[in-house]
């Protein structure tokens, strides 16, 4: 299978809003959500855990020929951790930042990330139950953080988390419960019987009244921009980021913004027609809930309610959002995994791929291309955000093809 024979090139968009945010200086507005020194303060904490390693920025460029692009370069997340996506760095970080938090507010005594991980409060961790819903890849953050921690864990997944990520939370020690619902039904569950219990939620979903984990998951997740700064050469002009409730979107964009100013790069939100939240928001001009009627094959996108702080980071820099079909991501998966993405046989799984989609989709028009101000000089961005976090999913799909 190549780009050109595969129905993945005829791939299209199933709708598009524009925002076309002003280009400015990294605004007020988005500081007080994610700060240059809380980005800061995660990359020293991240870069100094046990097996850190920058994940790979790797030139798809048998992508960017059929695009007809300067460069694709792909943010390969499947490295990372052990864990096989991005998750890995904001949940663990959030369950460090809270223990630390609590410890301070019952002892008034501030203490130090390195000294938790080390195992030196243990004492007081022991008694802590950390709790999150997840589709997936936060939840096994959040257990392995825990354990890392020597917290107690909880976690909710909805009826449609397959088995197989289930079980790699509770490789970790955590109790995982499955409720009759979908994602955002868990994330009710979830934080209703933590209030009722004294638990410790760990959500990367922000809304009214719970904001400062959600803040601590992003700050996790910028460490992912810090790296790309580091690795990059030349200028991004297109970033492509996907969205379930916007963390990883809002966390990506603000260090990518952070770092260039009024230049920032043209960012573009990828989510799904079955879960198309930040399209119904754009197009209403303020936070939307949509309902989750069909699921998703890519899960971790199946969300139906915008983060409150990614939304208020993302007014300020969102300049268009796109929505795609379920029909074209096994394929994608296959071209990465068959080394025809170029930047060599590339392990992504199905919410790594959107993006991809998407800058072809938008290729194959010349009337989006202009609309997108993408052309032969243009340098894009693609976060892949997953390896096969389900082995068995990913090989499902694989031969599904």
């Amino acid at each position: 299978m190549s780009i050109s024979s595969s129905t993945a090139s005829g791939v299209s968009l199933v709708d598009r809003a524009g925002h076309n945010a002003a280009r400015t200086a990294y605004s007020e507005q988005a500081a007080a959500v994610l700060s240059e020194a809380q980005a800061r303060a995660a990359f020293k904490e991240i870069t100094a855990w046990p097996g850190y390693q920058p994940t790979s920025l790797r030139s798809l460029n048998k992508l960017a020929t059929h695009v007809n692009c300067a460069e694709v370069l792909y943010k390969d997340e499947s490295e990372r951790f052990g864990l096989g996506s991005f998750k890995a760095l904001g949940g663990a970080y959030a369950v460090l930042c809270l223990v630390a938090q609590e410890y301070q507010r019952l002892h008034s005594q501030s203490i130090v990330l390195g000294d938790i991980r080390n195992g030196d409060y243990q004492s007081f961790t022991r008694e802590m139950m950390v709790t999150t819903a997840t589709d997936g890849n936060h939840g096994r953050s959040v257990a392995w953080g825990a354990k890392n921690a020597g917290c107690q864990c909880r976690i909710y997944i909805h009826r449609d988390v397959s088995d197989g990520r289930k079980k790699a939370m509770e490789a970790y020690g955590a109790e995982v419960v499955r409720i009759d619902g979908d994602y955002d039904d868990s994330v009710r569950q979830c934080a209703e019987e933590s209030s009722k219990n004294g638990w410790f939620v760990v959500s990367d979903t922000s809304y009214e009244g719970y904001m400062e984990v959600p803040r601590n998951v992003m700050a996790g997740y910028t460490v992912m921009g810090s790296e790309i700064i580091q690795q990059t050469q030349s200028s991004i002009t297109h970033v492509f980021v996907q969205a379930g409730v916007g963390g990883l979107a809002a966390a990506i964009c603000a260090r990518l913004w952070m770092e260039t100013g009024a230049q920032r790069p043209r960012f573009i939100v990828v989510e799904s027609e079955h879960a198309d939240c930040w399209l119904k928001s754009v197009k209403a001009g303020q936070p939307q809930t949509v309902s989750i009627d069909v699921e998703t094959v890519m899960a971790g996108l199946s969300c139906g309610e915008v983060s409150a702080l990614a939304w208020q980071v993302m007014q300020g820099c969102l300049d268009q959002v796109v929505t795609l079909s379920d029909n074209e991501v096994a394929s994608a998966m296959q071209l990465f995994a068959n080394g025809e993405m170029g930047g060599g046989n590339i392990e992504a799984g199905e919410c790594a791929v959107p993006g991809a989609l998407a800058l072809m989709a938008i290729c194959n028009s010349d009337d989006a291309r202009r609309e997108f101000e993408i052309d032969k000089t243009s340098r894009v961005l693609l976060l892949g955000c997953e390896g096969a976090t389900d082995p068995e999913v990913y090989r499902t799909l694989l031969e599904s093809v």
